[in-house]
C-alpha cells in the first residue's frame, strides 16, 4: 500500500469513526446515559477526525451550542486546513517557511 493510500485510508476511517461517535454521544444524551468525554471527541478531531466531527455536529445537531467545545473544534479545523494548504500549495508553503525563517532570525539572530 502506498503512503498516500495509507494516509487516505487512515483519514477516512478516523472521520467515519468520529462521525459515528458523535451519533453515539447524541443517542446517549437523549437517553440520559453515560456520555463520551469532550476531551475524547476533541482528541479524535485533533488527530484527523475534525471533518467527520463537524459533519456529525451538523447532521445530529449535537454540541452546536457548547462552548468552548464549538470554538475548539473550529480551531482544529482551521489548523487542519492550514496544514493541508501548506502541503498542497507550494507558494503558500514557501511563504510560511520564509516567514518562520525571518521570525527565527529576528528572535535568535
Amino acid at each position: 500500500m502506498t503512503p498516500l493510500a495509507l494516509a487516505i485510508s487512515y483519514l477516512l476511517s478516523l472521520n467515519l469513526a468520529t462521525f459515528g461517535l458523535f451519533w453515539w454521544d447524541k443517542q446517549c444524551a437523549i437517553r440520559r446515559r453515560w456520555r463520551v468525554p469532550e476531551s475524547t471527541l476533541l482528541t479524535l478531531c485533533l488527530v484527523g477526525g475534525a471533518f467527520g466531527a463537524k459533519t456529525g455536529q451538523g447532521v445530529f445537531r449535537h454540541k452546536t451550542r457548547k462552548e468552548p467545545f464549538r470554538t475548539s473544534l473550529n480551531a482544529v479545523i482551521v489548523l487542519h486546513i492550514g496544514l493541508l494548504s501548506a502541503l498542497v500549495l507550494p507558494g503558500f508553503r514557501a511563504s510560511v517557511v520564509a516567514m518562520l525563517r525571518d521570525a527565527s532570525t529576528a528572535l535568535f539572530g
